[in-house]
């Protein structure tokens, strides 16, 4: 029996091409297929992968790379994606690698043993972006999710909990000076953080965001919770 070396973890239409479809492996690797072309798609694909992924290999260099969620932007022109550590965005049209690349919780880096060890690392969030392409969003630890614009030079970066309780405010991690926030978006306090700002409740995680497509507002399912989120 042959060993199954990479698999398929997500798959999405083109919003506005319904021939084209985009998948992802457990490789960390973006595939575009034409379904008029033929049958056999691989012949008539595009493939994207991220080449310039920073430090050493390792045991878990594979595992942290599995792309568990993929979503086009609303035009198709851009695909986003996630990963055990992080959110890329692509542009279609070019294959050399990511537009940008945002860090979800890159303080986990070196606990990888540990989220291994509890099965942890193998969590599949998901990722979404806002109806105008401005801003993505995932999820994270200690049900947070966070918020990073995506325009050019843009240095948003905000970080939100899901809680039942909409008029706590938001507290930006401590070893980061906030840079700007999502509009008046609706927040909380974080909580089951440590002393750098760090989520560090692995067994409240937010896995699971959709983006409003023509408002400002994201859905945010934590357990048995549904949260909504508003921006003015």
């Amino acid at each position: 029996m042959e060993d199954l070396t990479e698999v398929i973890t997500s798959a999405e239409f083109h919003p506005t091409h319904c021939n084209t479809l985009a998948y992802s492996s457990s490789k960390g690797s973006i595939r575009l297929i034409d379904l008029r072309q033929s049958a056999l798609c691989d012949n008539h694909s595009k493939l994207f992968e991220d080449r310039a992924t920073p430090g050493p290999r390792s045991f878990f260099t594979e595992i942290i790379a599995s792309v568990s969620d993929i979503k086009f932007s609303k035009d198709g022109r851009h695909i986003l994606t996630r990963d055990y550590m992080t959110v890329k965005l692509w542009d279609i049209n070019m294959d050399s690698g990511p537009v940008a690349s945002f860090q979800v919780h890159e303080y986990l880096r070196p606990k990888l043993c540990d989220l291994y060890e509890n099965d942890s690392i193998f969590d599949k969030f998901e990722c979404c972006l806002s109806g105008d392409g401005l801003r993505v969003a995932t999820g994270s630890y200690s049900n947070l999710f966070r918020v990073f614009g995506c325009s050019a030079r843009s240095a948003e970066a905000t970080t939100l909990e899901a809680n039942k309780n909409p008029m706590r405010r938001q507290v930006p991690p401590p070893a980061k000076p906030a840079t700007r926030s999502l509009g008046r978006l609706t927040s909380a306090v974080r909580r089951g953080v440590d002393a750098n700002g760090n989520s560090n409740d692995l067994s409240a995680k937010l896995l699971h965001l959709a983006w409003h497509p023509s408002e400002n507002s994201i859905a945010c399912a934590a357990a048995n919770s549904l949260y909504m989120y508003y921006a003015n």
